[in-house]
């Protein structure tokens, strides 16, 4: 009876969750704004606190840090539109160069007496439909930006209810100390990964646009910004990140440029994620290839381009709940990465 009891419980569980997914993607147009505010109002917390220390009311604090946000979305935004207007309107031009490139590769391939046609490589590779779909999942998250003043104005609330959280925590909640440190631990743990993997992917973003610009590829900020964006995404965001600025830099300046890209995307981020991402970071937060793949999957149909970007933090924080909950700690253990299995053992 206990079994059967205990099956029942997880079948309930897994219709709750079901239920739940669909409640999400039907409210996606209010759930999605709302996630990128919490997103942005973590990563903006630490800079209101150093503010608020130097004297500053909250007010003042809250309005600086704002202003930082449009600045910095605003340049972002232009830069990028831009680079993605022009690139839209190269593709014609990079479809004919991939096979005049493509041409000279089968040549190539044909003198070994392995015999195939361009036509047979062009059904298995399209690299225009490839640079088209970067464009338009950087255009779907930009059209996420687009209720830029709801965005703006819920992260001001949060910032406020920020600095009146703690209290309010400490009057609800019945253990108020041995909750508090709870609680506060798991804060902490949240915002010290957001604010650094954000730095860590702005500088893998710099180090990017500055390699792809010496290189003299096309649009090095369009691919600074996809590195810096995927460099969320553990594992297999630096794969994806790569492969479009690859093949642009193999049809527009050939194979030998190619080459010299994909080293210039291993290099940095075996530089970025092998040593200073490490060093800050710290241990326990990694995830296991097939939860990072599932995540991306299952986030990018609820939430589109914007769940993608936000599915591995949102994973991470979920793994930060279940290790502050002792009864949960097996589940952090069976989505972490090999590595801290390994560091387990």
């Amino acid at each position: 009876m206990n079994e059967q009891h205990k099956g029942t419980h997880w079948l309930v569980g897994f219709a709750a969750f079901i239920i739940i997914i669909a409640g999400l993607k039907a409210a996606s147009q209010i759930v999605v704004p709302f996630m990128l505010s919490v997103f942005i109002a973590i990563i903006c917390a630490p800079a209101m606190a150093a503010l608020r220390k130097r004297g500053f009311p909250t007010w003042l604090s809250i309005l600086l840090v704002v202003l930082l946000i449009l600045v910095s979305l605003g340049c972002l935004a232009v830069l990028v539109g831009a680079s993605l207007d022009n690139f839209s309107s190269q593709l014609p031009n990079y479809r004919v160069r991939f096979g005049e490139e493509m041409a000279g590769v089968v040549a190539i391939i044909n003198g070994f007496g392995l015999h195939i046609s361009y036509d047979q490589i062009r059904s298995y590779i399209d690299p225009s439909a490839l640079m088209q779909m970067v464009a338009n999942a950087l255009r779907g998250l930009g059209s996420a930006l687009t209720n830029l003043v709801l965005v703006v104005m819920i992260v001001i609330f949060i910032l406020f209810e920020a600095v009146e959280l703690p209290k309010k925590l400490s009057l609800a909640l019945t253990d108020a100390s041995k909750s508090m440190d709870k609680v506060t631990s798991f804060i902490q743990s949240v915002n010290r990964y957001l604010v650094i993997k954000t730095l860590v992917s702005m500088l893998t973003g710099l180090l990017i646009t500055t390699a792809m610009w010496l290189l003299g590829v096309d649009f090095p900020i369009l691919w600074g910004v996809c590195a810096m964006l995927l460099n969320f995404v553990p594992n297999i965001g630096s794969i994806i990140a790569a492969v479009p600025a690859v093949l642009l830099a193999f049809v527009q300046l050939g194979g030998l440029s190619a080459g010299l890209t994909a080293g210039a995307f291993l290099a940095v981020n075996l530089v970025v994620g092998n040593i200073i991402e490490p060093r800050y970071m710290g241990k326990g937060l990694g995830l296991s290839t097939l939860v990072v793949f599932l995540s991306l999957l299952l986030w990018g149909w609820v939430f589109g381009p914007v769940g993608m970007l936000l599915s591995i933090p949102l994973t991470i924080i979920v793994k930060l709940a279940f290790e502050a909950n002792p009864r949960l700690h097996w589940l952090a253990i069976m989505i972490g990465s090999e590595r801290e299995i390994s560091e387990l053992d």
